[in-house]
């Protein structure tokens, strides 16, 4: 039988906001018994850091009309009958497509977020006012099969001194998941085929002084037993979890900044929907000021160029993609077709 209607008291900048949640005792994580009810009084009690980390900016929402256990499906844009308060900017994305995409602008709109059934948030890399140009240089590093949690700290650890050389700050946080995000703030000076050229950059950078550890390799098959830097999540409308998201995974992990003084200490699985306010309440926002001092990508574009002269060209872009200039072609190398044998 569905729990009654609820109301809960979210505070705003234009005083608080009566939000209405439907079906609060429903269970969307049930190996922790968290519902959403509870989902959405995270956001209230996270809501500074959070917003801080995700607001602003074109949104995706990662939507669980039958909890984590159910199938997904992503809104973009704002749907019929949103409230006044959620807000919404036109974007641009890769096929030259135009459409408004979600922006939050105070936590009430997260909160009507939890009442449409999101759990994951996924916010772009730039801000609203000017969405063509990212404020973030985003790199995950993702593990492959044979890899676990102690191999991307070192990975990360030998990235952030490739970004602090490239004089950039690294920010770091874990996925939610088995992985790493490391973010710099930087300068919105460049679009992002520019930013994700600077990604690469640093990641190949980065092989260079790992190749045993990492690879920059696209497909599967050649990555081996080493972490992936995946440079494509830096391109326009790629986008991950967001610091302070929660994550549809079993046990409500939370995709959660820290310090790299604590790094080599955290295990990503302490930080959940349960845990994570009181975690705050005791340490802080670990990003705070994230945003307060960014850098240029200059540095990363002269190595992109060092790189192009040296032979390196361009690395394959997602399927979903256009076809771009430069790119080499979109197929296996197993199944790629093979020179005829003299």
């Amino acid at each position: 039988m569905a729990s009654p209607r609820i109301s809960l008291s979210v505070p705003g900048p234009d005083g608080d906001r009566e939000i209405g949640i439907s079906n609060p005792d429903r269970v969307l994580w049930p190996d922790s018994g968290i519902t959403k009810r509870e989902l959405a009084e995270y956001f209230i009690t996270v809501a500074g850091p959070f917003l801080a980390a995700n607001g602003d900016r074109p949104v995706s929402l990662e939507r669980f009309p039958d909890g984590v256990a159910g199938e997904s499906f992503f809104s973009k844009n704002p749907p019929k009958g949103a409230p006044d308060f959620v807000e919404a900017v036109t974007v641009t994305y890769n096929s030259g497509r135009r459409h408004p995409q979600i922006v939050l602008t105070e936590i009430a709109a997260a909160v009507w977020a939890v009442q449409m059934n999101t759990i994951v948030f996924h916010p772009w890399a730039s801000l609203a006012g000017d969405s063509d140009h990212p404020v973030e240089l985003r790199i995950d590093l993702d593990p492959q099969p044979g890899t676990g949690f102690a191999e991307v700290i070192a990975a990360a650890h030998g990235l952030r001194e490739v970004l602090i050389e490239a004089g950039l700050e690294p920010w770091v946080k874990t996925s939610g998941n088995r992985g790493l995000h490391v973010f710099c703030p930087i300068e919105p000076t460049h679009e992002f085929l520019d930013v994700r050229h600077a990604v690469i950059a640093a990641a190949r950078e980065l092989e260079r002084r790992m190749p045993e550890q990492v690879t920059t390799h696209w497909w599967k098959e050649e990555r081996g037993e080493r972490i992936f830097v995946d440079f494509n999540q830096a391109n326009r409308d790629r986008t991950m979890a967001g610091a302070y998201s929660p994550r549809a995974l079993a046990g409500a992990t939370v995709s959660m900044p820290v310090r790299w003084d604590t790094l080599d200490t955290v295990d990503p699985a302490a930080f959940t929907v349960r845990t994570v306010p009181e975690i705050l309440a005791a340490d802080g926002d670990a990003w705070r000021g994230f945003l307060d001092a960014p850098g240029r990508i200059d540095t990363l574009l002269e190595w992109w160029q060092r790189d192009l002269d040296d032979g390196l060209g361009e690395l394959p872009f997602p399927p979903e993609f256009p076809k771009m200039p430069g790119e080499p072609p979109r197929v296996q190398p197993s199944r790629a077709r093979k020179p005829d044998a003299p």
